[in-house]
């Protein structure tokens, strides 16, 4: 018995030592599974041509404000330069906020930044798609059903953003080859 409790000690142990670990995995797992889906609504946002970039789409608008879209007969002209702003940020921000991520670059802001994303995204598909109506997508903890777009997927993507706050981009980063230098 004490050579296995000595074993699960070491075994431990080593675990513990391995800081590169968590970070590392949760950057890879972003990327596996959350960096296309972000790119990909992203895309979904940009207007015609080379500088669509510049001018989102329509279709940005109804994602970020569906009920004022509808209010407004889906007349973007309506929108004060502010919301404007406020639907480019958003739209630059499915890029660049994932893509610093992966790179491993300015990680810890960069997933602070995807937190308050993701929290936005969340009231928008509550309030503004009226996901209150759907049990399916708030879903709920403790319920044996573990595919809620909100209470399940989310806090699983915010739970893999807050190990990238607190650990950081792990070895593996420019995060890491810059802090180096300095």
């Amino acid at each position: 018995m004490t050579a296995l409790l000595n074993l699960y000690r070491s075994v431990t142990d080593m675990l513990e030592r391995a800081d590169w670990l968590l970070p590392t995995l949760a950057r890879f797992l972003f990327a596996a599974i959350l960096l296309m889906y972000f790119w990909v609504s992203g895309l979904t946002k940009l207007g015609d041509g080379l500088f669509g970039i510049f001018s989102p789409s329509t279709g940005a608008y109804v994602q970020i404000f569906p009920r004022m879209m509808e209010a407004v007969g889906y007349d973007t002209d309506q929108f004060s330069a502010f919301q404007g702003l406020f639907v480019l940020a958003g739209t630059w921000a499915e890029f660049i906020l994932p893509a610093l991520i992966v790179l491993g670059l300015f990680t810890r802001l960069a997933a602070l930044g995807m937190i308050g994303f993701v929290a936005l995204q969340s009231l928008t598909d509550l309030y503004g798609h009226n996901g209150w109506e759907d049990p399916a997508v708030l879903g709920g903890w403790f319920d044996r059903f573990p595919d809620a777009i909100i209470m399940d997927q989310r806090a699983f993507w915010i739970f893999a953003l807050v190990v990238l706050v607190i650990k950081g981009a792990g070895p593996i980063s420019f995060d890491r080859a810059l802090s180096s230098r300095a």
